[in-house]
């Protein structure tokens, strides 16, 4: 069966093309835990520098770092969150909780985060509207692009 040219339309497939590559993700970690000077990240992430380079200049260009210069002589920047970047704080929060539950049941957490009322933060989806926590079976897909169901490609458009 050969793919189809024309997937399915996605916000979160449009946000992977973005965020989706590893280093971009462990930038983000990095500079929300207030590493953001080139040198900080190149060593907490283990990225070749011209992959870093890449990635940090990429995720500036899409509004969710910015470059501030902390030296003139010689030049050199550290980046820092814009509001869309720590946006997706909670998602690298979820993504780690996930981690430490499947990943490392008998090993030691590599980090723990405390909230501001001094309890671990252990991350939980919750409805806006109504505060409940966000489970698979109370949740119903309803497709907003023409042409496409839950199901995939209306019959016709495939």
């Amino acid at each position: 069966m050969a793919a189809t040219k024309d997937p399915r339309p996605c916000s979160i497939a449009d946000t992977l093309a973005l965020v989706g590559e590893k280093y971009s993700l462990l930038v983000l970690r990095e500079v929300c835990l207030g590493n953001g000077r080139f040198d900080q990240l190149v060593r907490n992430i283990g990225a070749p520098r011209d992959v870093l380079a890449t990635r940090l200049r990429r995720l500036v260009e899409a509004g969710i770092l910015t470059r501030h210069a902390y030296s003139e002589r010689p030049q050199r920047f550290e980046y820092r969150p814009t509001g869309a970047g720590l946006e997706l704080e909670p998602v690298l929060l979820t993504l780690m909780a996930w981690g430490d539950r499947h990943l490392r049941a008998d090993a030691d957490r590599p980090m723990v985060i405390e909230h501001a009322c001094g309890h671990e933060l252990v991350p939980v989806v919750t409805c806006a509207a109504c505060g409940d926590a966000v489970r698979h079976e109370g949740l119903t897909a309803h497709p907003q692009t023409p042409g496409w169901t839950v199901r995939g490609r209306s019959a016709g458009l495939a």
